[in-house]
């Protein structure tokens, strides 16, 4: 399916639409318990599902920002060996990704599993676990390619187009995480297929208080989407204290996006061609700048420039969860986790 905003296309080969109708059946997800007629019935619906929600989220993102961001390519049923994968992630160009298509877009393209795995239904049935019938791992997909093409937390842009970066950091996953959340209206936004881990579990990635600084492990070894759930759950606090304020919760969004885009302003912005271009690349790429990039309080202080107004719910709504400006993310994991301790001995 070819939408002004992105295409969507399924791998596995096979005729799926024969012109009559976009309307299909789920059918329980399919996967390779379900008979063939049910299983193209799946794929299809997987197909135009997706399709849906990536536009939505696409045009949701682009009205507050003003533009649009550039066209996205989602490919289902990859990656789908030596194992069935029931995950989803966003790539850019890399030659060391071997694991990839020998060609991926420069803009960043989605890539979703065939799926494995079954998910119980409300009605004690089973419905096989296939991301393209999953709304939340669409949408957190979609939410990188809002987070590359505004805060370029990994400065991609800087880099050559067939070099990029798919490191995700902790600002990058809890981004998505909150973006997802913003566009399901709710928290939990992966009940659907986590509900068997208990919501004060990490592991569930449900957006609610609990989650602050003091959770916060860091380090180039540590999960960055249990690191972003901190993030993701203060943005998340932030938004629903706006709307206690009686302002549309729409303002928030508005603010989170365009801070994003100022804060992904800067270095390589205007950039001119040739060695110009090339020297800056060279000045700006620093493990510094990268650095800087990392810290909550940077993009903290991104959102409260974009809406000046919402500036003190927003700032006091994040502090309860830990996260105040001009701090390190290394410096407010202490400041919490020092809270903790005084908390304890009284």
């Amino acid at each position: 399916m070819v939408l002004p905003e992105a295409t969507v296309r399924d791998e596995r080969g096979g005729r799926l639409f024969d012109g009559s109708t976009l309307m299909f059946d789920p059918a329980a997800g399919g996967g390779p318990l379900a008979d063939a007629a049910a299983e193209r019935q799946a794929r299809a619906f997987g197909v135009t599902n997706t399709a849906f929600h990536v536009q939505r989220a696409l045009r949701f993102a682009s009205a507050l920002l003003g533009h649009p961001l550039p066209h996205l390519l989602v490919r289902i049923g990859m990656h789908n060996q030596p194992r069935r994968w029931h995950g989803g992630h966003y790539r850019l160009p890399r030659a060391s990704l071997t694991d990839e298509p020998a060609a991926l877009s420069c803009a960043g393209e989605i890539h979703l599993g065939g799926g494995a795995g079954f998910v119980p239904a409300p009605d004690g049935s089973r419905y096989f676990h296939a991301p393209a019938h999953n709304v939340a791992i669409i949408c957190h997909e979609v939410g990188h390619h809002l987070c590359r093409h505004t805060a370029d937390f990994r400065l991609n842009r800087l880099r050559p187009p067939a070099q990029q970066t798919n490191l995700k950091i902790a600002l990058d996953e809890g981004t998505a995480d909150v973006f997802t959340a913003i566009l399901l209206g709710t928290p939990d936004i992966y009940g659907w297929h986590r509900a068997a881990i208990a919501e004060w579990d990490q592991r569930r990635r449900k957006l609610q208080p609990r989650w602050t600084m003091a959770h916060f492990l860091g380090g180039r070894d540590q999960d960055p989407h249990a690191d972003g759930t901190v993030w993701a759950s203060a943005c998340w606090s932030a938004r629903e204290q706006v709307v206690a304020t009686g302002a549309d919760a729409a303002r928030f969004d508005t603010a989170l996006l365009r801070g994003m885009e100022s804060a992904g302003a800067g270095a390589g912005a205007g950039a001119g061609a040739g060695a110009r271009a090339a020297q800056l690349t060279k000045d700006a790429l620093t493990k510094d700048a990268l650095n800087e990039r990392r810290q909550f309080s940077r993009l903290l202080s991104a959102i409260t420039r974009a809406d000046p107004g919402l500036a003190s719910v927003v700032l006091t709504a994040m502090a309860e969860h830990g996260i105040r400006p001009g701090a390190s993310n290394t410096a407010l994991k202490d400041a919490a986790r020092a809270d903790l301790t005084g908390e304890v001995g009284r």
